[in-house]
């Protein structure tokens, strides 16, 4: 087979199928190619902040309670007591205040469906096993697949996670300066599956809290609304205990530590316990070369602060359609299409090169678990300093004519060098 569009997207999970949706709607030929079929699952991202709420209202999904999301109205933290502390997302102007509970499988299916609906073709079972390169220019024009198949076009996105083999065809190695965590979860069926509160616990322990060890991580408990809870921690590549820690065992330390009734013990887990990497802080540059374009995972935009991934994967994803559309209508090939593709990376470093360069410096400082202990102890019982750190942790904010935090962190952003 042998098929030809105007832009080929490689990836269909939140990043490939946003951008599929946005360049569909724009009017271009959009060929969105999927190794799996769906459903798929997926190990992160059951939990959404209201950031990524907001991307997908932009994408035209029906976000209510009756289209069969979860609703939740701010985060619990776990963290220098045994009493947690509760956050209500932010009232801005910039975002809505509810975040949303889903799992993978349906969400990425989903949002598949939704760039088809919008008129991309979608081509599941559909591993791609490299780039063909023009000789003359060094550009890519499309891919191959295993099964021998040839997708041709003059654009290619790279929305093909961490591993991305696409990019690293080309030469776009990742940066070892910037961050990476691994993350692992499972299921557990629990009377805790309704909740109206994202968890947060910024301290693992392995035996009685505050009498024990502290474990290197942070942990999260998302009720599903279906009986189960998502279960997951995170560790980062600052811990001296990264890469040399049974992520299972300590998964399994710190829940034999909550309440029994809670439910969170091996005869209830529903599913096994899986891992995936978070690529963060942009560590996979430049985000456009020579005819390619990376966007959500394959270009490290996971958040530094709090391991999100999936709304940077959206908002990425609409950057990369606007600048691919501009290029579109100038026509490919020449200096003036050439400078609107180029525009897709400075706008990235504008909107979150400031901020993730933020984050990168907070993650080496929470490597050190001092440093973790003295934040929880003295951070957590200061609600108005707790208010501030949930806006800049979760990038929750308002651009302009926001509260006195908001222009702190907008401040901070814009000093700080981009990513």
């Amino acid at each position: 087979m042998s098929v030809e569009a105007d832009v080929l997207v490689v990836g269909a999970g939140p990043a490939g199928s946003a951008t599929a949706t946005h360049l569909a709607r724009r009017g271009l030929d959009v060929a969105l190619l999927e190794k799996s079929q769906f459903p798929r699952e997926k190990v992160c991202g059951d939990g959404l902040t209201p950031r990524a709420t907001r991307q997908l209202i932009r994408l035209g999904i029906d976000t209510s309670v009756e289209a069969g999301w979860l609703h939740n109205k701010g985060l619990r933290i776990y963290g220098g007591s045994t009493t947690p502390f509760e956050l209500p997302w932010p009232e801005l102007a910039d975002f809505p205040s509810y975040g949303l509970v889903r799992p993978r499988a349906d969400f990425d299916d989903l949002l598949a469906r939704n760039a088809v609906a919008a008129g991309a073709k979608l081509y599941e079972r559909t591993n791609v096993s490299g780039p063909i390169i023009d000789d003359t220019t060094g550009r890519i024009v499309g891919v191959t697949t295993k099964n021998g198949d040839t997708f041709k076009a003059p654009l290619v996105v790279a929305a093909d996670g961490n591993s991305t083999r696409l990019s690293l065809a080309l030469g776009l190695t990742k940066r070892d300066d910037r961050p990476m965590g691994v993350a692992v979860r499972t299921y557990y069926r629990s009377p805790r599956h309704i909740d109206d509160h994202l968890e947060s616990w910024l301290e693992l322990w392995a035996g009685k809290p505050g009498e024990s060890d502290l474990l290197p991580g942070y942990g999260w408990i998302f009720g599903m609304g279906d009986g189960t809870c998502n279960v997951g921690l995170g560790v980062l590549n600052t811990s001296s205990a990264f890469g040399k820690t049974d992520y299972k065992d300590l998964l399994k330390r710190w829940l034999d530590n909550t309440p029994e009734e809670w439910g969170f013990r091996d005869e209830n887990m529903t599913t096994k316990v899986s891992g995936a990497a978070l690529p963060m802080g942009f560590n996979r540059q430049p985000h456009y070369v020579n005819g390619l374009l990376l966007v959500g995972d394959a270009g490290g935009m996971v958040n530094p602060f709090n391991g999100e991934g999936i709304a940077y994967a959206m908002e990425s994803a609409e950057l990369a359609a606007d600048a691919i559309a501009e290029a579109r209508y100038r026509g490919i090939g020449t200096s003036s299409a050439e400078r609107a593709l180029q525009g897709y990376p400075t706008q990235l470093k504008a909107q979150l090169g400031g901020y993730y360069t933020l984050g990168n410096i907070f993650v080496k400082l929470i490597g050190n678990p001092k440093v973790m202990g003295i934040c929880t102890k003295y951070g957590l019982p200061r609600k108005t300093l707790m208010r501030f750190t949930l806006k800049l942790l979760a990038n929750l904010h308002d651009s302009r004519d926001g509260d006195a935090m908001d222009k702190i962190i907008n401040a901070l952003c814009k000093l700080a060098p981009a990513a």
